[in-house]
């Protein structure tokens, strides 16, 4: 990965909130091991700490909705630019910021439909979000750098 391309893996949103579904882009959070975003609905130990979420799924979607997309309102902690979570696996490692992070889980199950589903139309989030636990936590807002680190294949 060059430097160049890698200025283009940034956070772009941070979110939370105390009650479960769409969350408010904040200005930073903060993410602990074993328990997730800080102050989050979803917030305790497993392998769903944080959720992940690209812009470009946002992107994706938008023609396909009335309803206007904003970063957290499909429930994610964290809204990135530039990451393809498709070509991540189970294991990989994610620093952010400060942060790092391992991917635990990709997508998610809605019982359906769910909150989300109802107020956007469809949740994309069980076949484009990752899901991740604090492997060291810190302070992260937006336009932090992300640099992924894959697992070593056994």
């Amino acid at each position: 990965m060059t430097v160049e391309n890698e200025v283009h893996h940034r956070v772009e949103a941070v979110c939370r909130s105390t009650r479960r579904g769409p969350k408010k882009a904040v200005d930073r959070i903060k993410l602990v091991s074993g328990l997730g975003v800080e102050n989050d609905a979803h917030a305790g130990s497993g392998d769903r700490e944080v959720s992940l979420l690209a812009l470009e799924s946002h992107q994706r979607f938008q023609p396909l909705t009335p309803v206007r997309l904003y970063p957290g309102i499909f429930g994610e902690n964290i809204t990135t630019r530039g990451i393809d979570f498709n070509a991540l696996s189970v294991g990989d490692r994610i620093h952010l910021g400060e942060c790092l992070l391992e991917i635990t889980r990709k997508g998610k199950e809605c019982p359906a439909p769910c909150a989300i589903s109802r107020h956007v139309g469809e949740c994309i989030m069980p076949r484009e979000c990752v899901f991740a636990r604090v492997i060291r936590g810190g302070i992260l807002k937006p336009g932090d750098a992300i640099h992924v680190k894959k697992k070593l294949k056994s």
